[in-house]
């Protein structure tokens, strides 16, 4: 039984329409702000990289791809290794949009979380930090304990 009723992800949901609705005033919808965070973790990646990552057709991502440089939040360059692709890399606007969608979550935690004590604030954020630190460390193995858990309840 989850006693946490999924609370954590109805609270992060909200936070992501919030900032999605913010950026959007930006001039960029969630889509296309997937692609810049997919350009910005990894720069100089090939359009076929992109759909691989986020597992979209070559078509919608030439398409996200065109915009976001035609906005200027993406920049392509010619491929040195093979002349028919090109690389896409983020520009100073991708970084801005980054920090706006951090800066835009950062007021509506804060905001969250104004009525509660110090000390709770305090003991809230330590336990959160415990939790983060076991979901975290389960990603980067593969997810073998969750996984289990899974096959477990399919049998």
């Amino acid at each position: 039984m989850d006693i946490t009723e999924r609370q954590i992800t109805k609270i992060a949901r909200v936070a992501s329409s919030l900032s999605a609705k913010m950026i959007k005033a930006d001039g960029v919808g969630t889509a296309e702000f997937d692609l810049v965070h997919i350009v910005r973790k990894h720069p100089g990646i090939s359009q076929k990289e992109i759909c691989r990552l986020l597992g979209s057709d070559k078509g919608a991502i030439a398409k996200e791809t065109a915009n976001l440089v035609s906005k200027g939040f993406l920049r392509k360059e010619n491929n040195p290794a093979d002349g028919r692709s090109q690389l896409i890399f983020p520009t100073e606007k991708a970084e801005l949009l980054k920090r706006s969608k951090a800066h835009i979550e950062a007021v509506f935690y804060e905001w969250l979380m104004e009525d509660l004590s110090e000390e709770d604030k305090a003991e809230f954020a330590r336990v959160l930090g415990l939790i983060y630190r076991k979901s975290k460390a389960e990603s980067l193995a593969g997810f073998p304990s969750v996984r289990a858990r899974l096959e477990e309840c399919d049998e």
